[in-house]
């Protein structure tokens, strides 16, 4: 494929004009403007309820330092653009994790992402420091998908078929700790967009097969990668025996893949694909491995944020990136990369809901309470849990 070069007023009026807008302004609308506040976490004071913008950086930024280096700030890629001007450190979800198992030295480490990220975090931080996550409300559609009953129930009838002992449990990070410790009891390990590949490679050396979730469409485009067939690939339905097969098909799985999905990644789709390509010749499409397969396939290249991230900032000058992922990431790279165009192929512009939730008044909230030694949604995981959690969680920093 030829890569056809914007020249830099061709880029301005691209970016100007374009249908999903990446654009994202700095002004912070009051809580009580956000629609969805109705179904976020309610306990946090009504004084926090209508601050604005200014008000809020400015306390977030005084509270800030009265910490001083007692507190550290993460920020997922995902987090609005008023979340991650405050972060110390940003990344996905394995950067912040290794980060939280090798910085020993904040006493407070607040998660700006979702539930299961700050439970990873507590898992691999120092037993001194204390994880915070801003809005207990942050959670993970997808991680919900995978319910624990319902995965010992699976890896129960696995055993009843005499499979359970062939195969290798691998949990995606973005799922309970309660599911990462069931990897670390059952000689598992959890793996991310980033590794998720070696992760396979390490569990197909120990055992001939894989119960991968909860996200199918992850688990499918990677062992995809790899060489596997996908009719050597099923997807397992929790709500029927066996995962709605026989046993004699499961026998013939080299992945058994979680009916999960994300829900920002299954908005795009092959026809966003050719569109990008027939508007912006030349346009590279680049997209995120959570997509179908069908996407995957008919983009030029996936992987991780950081991928996705490293990927268009080496890119030449002129390039044109249509981004499969979630908006606020898209946004921001179009703003840090201005002699390139990058939009996100999906018109309609769809953000982490859940992710979303970390609004700057509940980032306000909690830092303004430690400054004043109060610990509110302080995030703690059970000792057990966390035990066996730490062990796969481990095992997947640990591979390469």
């Amino acid at each position: 494929m030829v890569t056809l070069k914007y020249t830099e007023p061709e880029l301005k009026w691209q970016i100007d004009n374009i249908s999903c807008q990446t654009a994202v302004s700095l002004e912070t609308e009051p809580l009580t403007s956000e629609p969805g506040f109705v179904l976020w976490q309610k306990d946090i004071p009504k004084e926090y309820w209508s601050l604005g913008g200014k008000e809020l950086v400015d306390r977030i930024n005084a509270a800030k330092a009265a910490l001083g280096s007692r507190l550290v700030i993460l920020g997922h890629h995902y987090q609005r653009e008023d979340i991650i001007q405050f972060a110390d450190f940003k990344g996905d979800s394995f950067k912040l994790a290794q980060w939280a198992a090798q910085r020993p030295e904040a006493e407070y480490i607040v998660f700006c992402g979702v539930h299961f990220m700050a439970e990873a975090a507590d898992i691999l931080s120092g037993p001194h420091q204390k994880v915070v996550l801003p809005n207990m409300a942050a959670g993970c559609t997808m991680a919900d998908m995978a319910e624990p009953d319902d995965v010992l129930d699976c890896w129960a009838q696995l055993g009843e078929i005499g499979l359970a002992d062939a195969t290798v449990p691998v949990t995606y990070m973005n799922s309970t700790a309660s599911l990462k410790a069931f990897c670390g009891c059952n000689d598992g390990i959890v793996c991310t967009s980033s590794n998720a590949g070696a992760v396979l490679k390490w569990a197909f050396a120990k055992r001939e097969r894989v119960l991968f979730f909860p996200d199918q469409h992850l688990g499918r485009n990677t062992g995809a990668k790899m060489g596997i067939p996908l009719d050597q690939m099923l997807v397992w339905d929790p709500d029927q025996r066996l995962g709605g097969h026989t046993a004699e098909e499961l026998v013939g799985a080299r992945i058994i893949l979680w009916r999960g999905w994300c829900s920002v990644h299954m908005r795009f789709t092959v026809e966003q694909v050719g569109a990008a390509r027939a508007k912006y010749p030349g346009v590279k499409v680049l997209v995120h491995p959570e997509c179908t397969y069908e996407v995957v396939q008919a983009a030029d290249l996936n992987g991780s944020t950081e991928f996705i991230a490293r990927t268009i900032a080496e890119a030449p000058p002129g390039s044109a990136w249509a981004v499969g992922t979630e908006i606020n990431l898209v946004s921001r790279l179009a703003r840090e990369n201005p002699d390139k165009l990058v939009f996100c192929l999906d018109p309609v512009v769809c953000p982490c809901s859940t992710m979303y939730r970390i609004h700057p008044a509940y980032l306000c909230w909690v830092l303004e309470e430690l400054a004043h030694g109060r610990l509110v949604n302080h995030l703690v995981v059970e000792p057990e849990t966390a035990r066996w959690a730490k062990i796969a969680l481990e095992r997947m920093l640990e591979v390469r």
